[in-house]
């Protein structure tokens, strides 16, 4: 895209310049979780911004400005710096982009989650039955559009006290000595209150919010991915989950 503007100067004498000049720079920079610096101090002595922009253009050559007010428009395309690629402006926790679009496939995903189906169980006998079944209408997502699909509770011995979805930002940053990968929260919502009744639909439809998500992308250093939980709640405080991991893109 074409950065366009217009700089503005009012004074109330004729002043005397060397030239005025518009730069524009690009970073993205990396840092690890406290946790984490312990175990890649190596990472953390050497990580440093990676510049994917810096242009400058000269807006006017040396000379004098009229008094009162000038307007110098300016006008130039966004240009990355050799092979490098120009990511979205993004602020996560432990990554952030200042300054791609892609290619989606419907990747349609049906689901069906029993106490046989959950992983890390560690009293597998103890869970009460149930059986709820599903579908995500694309794990391939437009940053823009919701996340869609209907999910079905088909039985289940406890009551059901809730079922959220919940949103989950993964930023992985490292190098060669070592990576480290930190989740976090961004959004949950619930789709249902209570003990819903068995085999009705519930839609399923989360907004994805703008200021804590980006396209997944995955570079040399970091990745900055998402993941989408389905979370049932049982009265007796069982917590039944399931993950699926979703890219994100812009069209």
């Amino acid at each position: 895209e074409v950065l366009s503007g217009v700089v503005v100067i009012t004074s109330k004498d004729t002043v005397q310049h060397q030239g005025i000049s518009l730069t524009m720079e690009g970073s993205v920079n990396l840092q690890l979780s406290a946790k984490n610096v312990g175990v890649f101090e190596a990472f953390c002595n050497t990580a440093k911004p990676i510049q994917i922009i810096n242009s400058t253009i000269e807006m006017v050559k040396p000379g004098k400005l009229p008094s009162g007010k000038t307007e110098i428009p300016f006008e130039f395309p966004l240009q990355m710096k050799g092979n490098k690629v120009l990511y979205e402006t993004y602020h996560g926790v432990f990554v952030n982009i200042q300054s791609q679009k892609g290619k989606l496939l419907p990747s349609p995903v049906d689901f069906t989650i029993t106490p046989e189906t959950l992983q890390n169980v560690k009293e597998r006998a103890s869970l009460p039955k149930f059986l709820i079944r599903g579908h995500l209408n694309s794990t391939n997502c437009v940053i823009t559009q919701p996340l869609t699909g209907e999910l079905v509770v088909e039985s289940a011995e406890a009551a059901v006290k809730s079922i959220e979805l919940q949103l989950v930002r993964v930023e992985t940053c490292g190098c060669a000595e070592g990576y480290a990968r930190d989740a976090t929260e961004i959004q949950n919502i619930q789709i249902a209150d209570g003990d819903v009744c068995r085999g009705l639909p519930i839609p399923i439809h989360m907004v994805f919010p703008r200021l804590f998500t980006c396209p997944t992308l995955e570079t040399t250093n970091f990745k900055v991915e998402f993941e989408v939980n389905i979370v049932v709640l049982l009265h007796d405080d069982h917590l039944i989950t399931e993950n699926f991991p979703l890219k994100l893109c812009r069209m």
